[in-house]
């Protein structure tokens, strides 16, 4: 190919070669970015739950999960006129109009007189990790330097912010800037908020920040005896060690008065399997996490809820749960579990919407669009953490 390219503009002495001639040779040749394909369920999601000005709605509230969520995916179709719109009203609702100077708030909405506002104004540390990340992907992957230096800017705040020292434990992630210490020297910590692929991505892009130290705490909020092997939604770290928590007062899942693994925990099994398989520390997360791959050697569907004593609870989870599961199985070696689900996802896809089930459930939805999105290979995470997306 490279040599019908020489003699066509040999050939040409001067003249202006078509267009469509020279983009075939110079795709041929490998140096033309691929065009991406539709992605018919990510036009699903955001017809239902994405309007006009860029806000995820899920039952007439916005998260910043949402946000950050659905600017990954805009990143991986290659949206970029969406990915703006998103980024743009996260940052008017959200962050009082300056991602630079605050980290969003995570719930916004209705308030009882009828204004719409934060109501919550607290942060949600894996949005703000997940938006960072995609924030510094989008401006490699762009070429735009205001998404890498506001990506910088937020992993900088959240270092400041929500990364805290715990005696005895080391440097931990809390779910939000305030109100996740239950004692002198004790908090409550979210195992699913630190996907390992974001901690090693930062490590690289920041490595005087607190990635890294992350990275090597992370084992010890999964490497819990009392549970089996399944991971949980909450756990406290403190004097006393680390062990299964009840959700704290405040937040999505205040609640939940026991101790579990259910609709948190679900996402650190997806996350791994996400993970490229040679990423540093992934194989002993995996072994950390058999529960859920003994479980679902003879189980149907995974389960719903699990108790801090690693006994299923409720074993009839919702659809996303099996979508959540796929990537982690395939990392097991589990092919024909894995295929399974594979055919559980496909049997609930409703027809006429185009969505994972019916009725479509927001939760659901993005754990199917994270997961069929990687196994369509519309986008890989590299050993390094960054982003591989199959337009580019």
């Amino acid at each position: 190919m490279l040599e019908a390219f020489i003699g066509v503009c040999q050939r040409s002495r001067g003249a202006i070669i078509p267009w469509g001639l020279m983009c075939a040779l110079l795709c041929g040749l490998g140096v033309c970015e691929a065009q991406p394909q539709p992605w018919p369920l990510w036009q699903a999601y955001t017809q239902r739950y994405l309007d006009a000005q860029g806000r995820v709605i899920d039952h007439e509230r916005t998260t910043s999960e949402g946000e950050a969520y659905a600017l990954f995916f805009a990143l991986v179709d290659d949206d970029r006129s969406r990915f703006a719109t998103l980024l743009s009203w996260t940052e008017a609702n959200l962050a009082g109009g300056d991602l630079t100077l605050r980290l969003p708030a995570w719930r916004w909405g209705q308030d009882s007189s009828g204004q719409w506002k934060p109501l919550d104004e607290n942060s949600a540390s894996d949005a703000d990790l997940w938006m960072a990340y995609t924030l510094l992907q989008a401006g490699r992957l762009w070429h735009d330097s205001r998404y890498s230096s506001l990506g910088r800017l937020m992993a900088e705040r959240i270092a400041r912010e929500e990364v805290v020292p715990i005696p005895d434990f080391g440097l931990a992630l809390l779910p939000g800037t305030h109100g996740f210490q239950t004692g002198t020297k004790t908090y409550v910590l979210n195992p699913s908020y630190l996907p390992p692929f974001l901690l090693m991505s930062l490590a690289k892009t920041l490595p005087r920040g607190p990635w890294q130290a992350l990275l090597t705490t992370l084992p010890k909020l999964l490497v819990l005896p009392s549970t089996q092997g399944f991971a949980m939604d909450w756990v406290s770290a403190g004097p006393d060690g680390v062990q299964p928590a009840a959700a704290p007062s405040s937040g999505p899942d205040a609640s939940s008065t026991q101790p579990a693994g259910s609709y948190d925990a679900i996402r650190v099994y997806l996350w791994l399997g996400l993970a490229e398989p040679t990423t540093p520390g992934l194989r002993s997360l995996l072994q950390a996490t058999q529960g859920m791959a003994s479980f679902l050697r003879t189980a149907v569907t995974p389960p719903r809820v699990v108790s801090a004593q690693g006994a299923v609870v409720s074993p009839d989870a919702p659809v996303g749960f099996s979508a959540a599961v796929i990537p982690f199985l395939r990392s097991c070696g589990m092919q024909a579990q894995m295929k399974m689900q594979q055919h559980r996802l496909l049997a609930a896809r409703d027809a006429s919407t185009g969505l994972s089930s019916n009725p479509s459930q927001y939760y659901d939805e993005n754990l199917v669009l994270f997961s069929t999105a990687w196994s369509e290979k519309r986008y890989r995470i590299q050993a390094s953490g960054e982003l591989q997306v199959n337009w580019k």
